[in-house]
């Protein structure tokens, strides 16, 4: 899980920004640069936008664990403008 120190440089994101709520495939090209975090398993990364997420082999899930699925957590709140 992102860890941070202080407060003043990050803000909670209202209802309205979607982009927290969606999940991405593998290789999936997506609009917002930050960390993402695999729904199934919890693994992060730091991703920069126009870049693929990593790819199905990234890294290997337990039996059972289900699909990798990247889900955004923390972004630069200025992309949203």
């Amino acid at each position: 899980m992102a860890l941070y120190k202080y407060d003043a440089w990050l803000h909670k994101a209202n209802a309205t920004v979607e982009e927290f709520d969606k999940l991405y495939s593998p290789g999936a090209i997506v609009a917002w640069s930050g960390i993402y975090r695999c729904h199934a398993c919890g693994h992060e990364v730091v991703h920069t936008v126009d870049k693929p997420l990593p790819p199905q082999n990234h890294h290997v899930h337990k039996p059972g664990i289900g699909a990798i699925q990247w889900r955004l957590v923390v972004t630069d709140y200025t992309q949203s403008s």
